[in-house]
């Protein structure tokens, strides 16, 4: 955490210290082939600029002369972000978010293991021609209706909530399309964490050559028998049935193998005939026949929970090294993905982007990942001071004091580590999905807007 703690502190009296110094990076841009001025626009202020925008909620380039202290046109603003190469940006972004992540110590690891939470969430961006031919908005809007919309992959580390990894891809492509990006950020020994979309053969097979971990929700179409000794259904060959059996949903592809304990059990997987339309023939030839797979399910007793009953696949083989109670609490903190993809969009404002390109796009999303992390970090430091898990640390509380840092460096100079808001303990607490404040009575556009500002015949004849 060394790096991450020199980055903190030299914040206070520099906003450019979260990006390595102004030094570090105009050359780091110069080695990429980046032909800049000496000017003050440089790509160092630049970045430097984005940041205090993406940290003040995405604010607008017309607020940040009042943040710097000096004028900045809006317009000669988005000009020098417009010039910023975008793979030298995101490779410079990779390596600091690198230092973060990378600062994780073992200690708070899960039996050993790291472990990353992996989902999908979207944002909107401005209507413009070609963003709509990159990232088409829903079908079930009008034209002119609706704005381009974009599906985020998120891998996330569950400890410090930091993003690992993050894909960008329409919102018709489904995320087993882009595991290779998922699985390049994962490394041996890792445990990767995710509800019942990520939850197939295939990933579970590619993720155990690779050496890691899954614990993921079963399928819905998956069977599930906890009997002993359990017959199963092959899939292929003669004798394969698809009824029920004995008023049952029916019978399950899987061979059972091995009991562990009360609705726990070791089975075997068999490999689908058909190969999915998002692996290529090579991958689908290197897929093993069978798969070892271990199968739990656990029951939700705290009241106003709307799951029950949660079944487990895992690649945790090992009963008495991941016991099925730890397994059952490691599965419950999926929900901290939630939480921190709504601190992202809500609480930071990525929700609807305001780039009109497709690079500034990427720019703003990446900058957006790298502010983020850096609000991370200093959680994840006042939690080691003052003795507590990072979660509890209020996310509000770090963002506006990272703010205030930024706002006013000759305050902050002369401040020392601040003890930052803890969130209470909370277990079982929870709330119905209801709003309680009243949206406006206006209707939703159904046309364009021109064709609404367009006088109707009738309107005409009554006037």
């Amino acid at each position: 955490m060394a790096i991450v703690a020199s980055t903190l502190a030299r914040i206070k009296s520099d906003p450019l210290a979260c990006l390595g110094g102004s030094e570090r990076i105009n050359d780091f841009f110069a080695k990429a082939g980046h032909a800049f001025r000496d000017c003050l626009l440089d790509p160092a202020n630049t970045l430097g600029l984005f940041v205090l925008q993406v940290l003040h909620g995405n604010t607008a380039m017309t607020h940040l002369r009042h943040l710097v202290g000096f004028d900045v046109r809006a317009s000669t603003y988005c000009e020098a972000r417009g010039r910023l190469p975008v793979a030298a940006v995101a490779n410079y972004i990779d390596s600091l978010c690198g230092d973060y992540c990378n600062a994780n110590e073992p200690s708070r690891a899960w039996l050993g293991h790291r472990v990353l939470v992996a989902d999908a969430t979207s944002a909107g961006t401005p209507d413009e021609p070609v963003l709509q031919d990159l990232w088409p908005q829903p079908a079930a809007q009008r034209p002119g209706c609706g704005f381009p919309a974009i599906k985020l992959l998120g891998l996330l580390d569950l400890v410090t909530g930091m993003v690992v990894q993050l894909s960008l891809m329409c919102m018709a492509v489904h995320e087993m399309s882009q595991l290779p990006g998922l699985h390049a950020a994962l490394r041996s020994g890792d445990v990767l964490l995710a509800d019942r979309g990520f939850c197939s053969f295939w990933h579970l097979a590619m993720l155990s050559k690779a050496s890691v971990f899954a614990l993921f929700r079963m399928h819905q179409r998956q069977i599930v028998d906890f009997a002993h000794n359990r017959p199963h259904r092959p899939r292929k060959g003669k004798g394969s049935k698809r009824g029920k059996r004995g008023g049952k949903r029916g019978m399950p592809s899987s061979k059972y193998v091995r009991r562990l304990g009360r609705e726990d059990q070791l089975v075997e997987w068999t490999r689908p005939t058909q190969r999915p339309k998002w692996m290529s023939a090579e991958a689908y030839a290197l897929m093993p026949e069978t798969l070892l797979v271990r199968e739990l399910r656990y029951h939700v007793v705290t009241p106003g929970r709307r799951t029950r009953v949660v079944t487990i696949a895992t690649t945790l083989l090992d009963a008495v090294r991941y016991p099925k109670r730890e397994v059952a609490k490691l599965y419950g903190l999926r929900w901290e993905i939630e939480t921190n993809f709504r601190h992202l969009k809500t609480t930071m404002r990525m929700e609807q982007l305001k780039c009109e390109t497709a690079d500034g796009v990427l720019k703003e999303l990446m900058m957006f990942v790298l502010v983020y992390n850096l609000v991370r970090a200093a959680m994840t430091l006042a939690a080691d001071r003052q003795g507590v898990d990072p979660n509890r640390i209020s996310f509000v509380d770090t963002l506006r004091w990272l703010r205030s840092c930024c706002g006013d460096p000759a305050t902050a100079a002369g401040q020392g580590p601040i003890d930052l808001i803890v969130n209470p303990p909370r277990p079982g607490r929870w709330h119905p999905r209801v709003l309680k404040r009243r949206l406006k009575p206006y209707d939703l556009m159904n046309k364009p807007r021109r064709e609404c500002a367009e006088p109707s015949p009738m309107k005409e004849v009554i006037a």
